[in-house]
């Protein structure tokens, strides 16, 4: 087990590599969109070739952070009957998820993809379009990315299996802080306080003149 756990901890820290890839990836690609969207607007032209890089790269942003959310508790769970369980039927579940569903279907795309990809590669695939990329690239990124997954899931169950023999820490447990989502809420919630209180607030941009005359509430 004690192999296990330190293989799980390898494959967390690669996971932890591609996540800190991935944020750079989405700069990228923010600017790459705001570049075409700026060019295409100023001076009426644009590329095939730059357009399908924002699709590469927008694909390796949901392939590649796979792993990195599983192993970030981060992919929606619809948990309507085993939020009700203990912990231990709850890992019991998530044992049984990752055997007959996680790594069976990320184990064959990653399979069924790789032929795809060898297929482009050996032929040198060119995009369709005028200008366009070369398309294995973007086929690599499907094995690559489900490669990580069930790296990732096979993490995973490694750290349940060691929580129900009392050698690792809870696995599903939520890592501290708030979620992407809740941040964002609060956010939200925080504009949303301060508009209101500007729209009652009749002094609010106002000059100093304006002020000593203006209506006291």
């Amino acid at each position: 087990m004690k192999f296990l756990l330190g293989l799980s901890r390898l494959i967390d820290r690669l996971n932890e590599f591609i996540g800190g890839v991935v944020i750079w990836i989405c700069l990228i690609v923010v600017l790459v969109s705001s570049g075409n969207a700026v060019i295409r607007k100023i001076f009426d032209s644009s590329s095939n070739g730059w357009l399908e890089l924002q699709w590469y790269l927008f694909g390796a942003l949901f392939l590649l952070s796979s792993g990195y959310t599983l192993l970030r508790n981060e992919h929606v769970r619809v948990d309507i009957l085993s939020s009700k369980l203990n912990r231990i039927h709850q890992i019991w579940i998530e044992i049984f998820g990752i055997l007959f569903f996680l790594l069976p279907m990320a184990l064959l795309i990653m399979f069924l993809s790789w032929p795809v990809f060898t297929e482009a590669y050996i032929q040198n695939e060119q995009s369709s379009n005028a200008g366009g990329l070369v398309r294995w690239p973007a086929k690599l990124l499907i094995p690559i990315g489900f490669g990580l997954l069930v790296l990732s899931g096979f993490s995973h169950l490694i750290k349940c299996v060691g929580f129900l023999s009392g050698k690792c820490p809870d696995p599903i447990l939520k890592h501290q802080g708030q979620t992407s989502e809740e941040a964002l809420a609060q956010a939200i919630l925080s504009n949303t306080k301060i508009e209101n209180h500007l729209s009652v607030s009749p002094a609010v941009g106002l000059s100093p003149s304006d002020q000593e005359h203006s209506p006291k509430v």
